[in-house]
């Protein structure tokens, strides 16, 4: 996940879905690689609605299945103001990438951690829908932040390893004291 919505948002789910536990660092399980999906059916269906669930309950802007302890290919975000365009990814490649931006990132799995993370400012991003249904989409600003973050966490990488090892170190405090903590111009 990629930063919190906070109180601001409020989004009434219509039909019953599952919301699933979050994993929290420093699981083992945040280090493991996804696996491509390869069957677009009902247990990838019931996967997609716990991920959007999930996410949604926690206040998130996006949560890959990893951070559930899921190893399939398959993440989602909603960077709307109101959370009402939420997006799957399955498989999701960058197949491109320009500029550079700095933004303050935080994650689910790494509570009351944040911090400034340098990350391409444009790329281009080919994934399937739930459906099995190929797309391809230009994201930029912080939607494209979202998927690079979204994207790092199934392959095994948080937002906390673009930091420097003294930088890191400051930023994970807080999970050894309990205070939240935040960590601005790291890189």
């Amino acid at each position: 996940m990629l930063y919190s919505r906070g109180a601001k948002r409020n989004v009434q789910t219509p039909n019953p879905m599952t919301t699933r536990t979050i994993v929290i660092y420093p699981d083992p399980r945040l280090r493991a690689k996804a696996q491509p999906v390869t069957a677009y059916g009902p247990a990838l269906q019931s996967l997609v609605k716990d991920l959007l669930e999930t996410m949604k309950a926690a206040n998130g802007l996006g949560l890959a299945s990893t951070q559930i302890g899921d190893l399939h290919r398959v993440f989602v975000m909603d960077v709307s103001e109101d959370g009402s365009c939420p997006i799957a990814f399955v498989n999701p490649v960058v197949v491109s990438r320009k500029g550079q931006q700095k933004r303050q990132e935080g994650c689910l799995s790494i509570p009351g951690v944040y911090a400034d993370v340098l990350r391409a400012a444009e790329i281009r991003v080919q994934a399937f829908d739930p459906s099995g249904q190929p797309f391809e989409r230009t994201a930029v600003a912080l939607e494209a932040v979202c998927i690079q973050h979204e994207i790092d966490h199934l392959d095994g990488r948080l937002f906390i390893d673009h930091l420097s090892p003294l930088k890191r170190e400051r930023v994970l405090e807080p999970l050894r004291t309990g205070a939240p903590q935040s960590l601005f111009g790291a890189s």
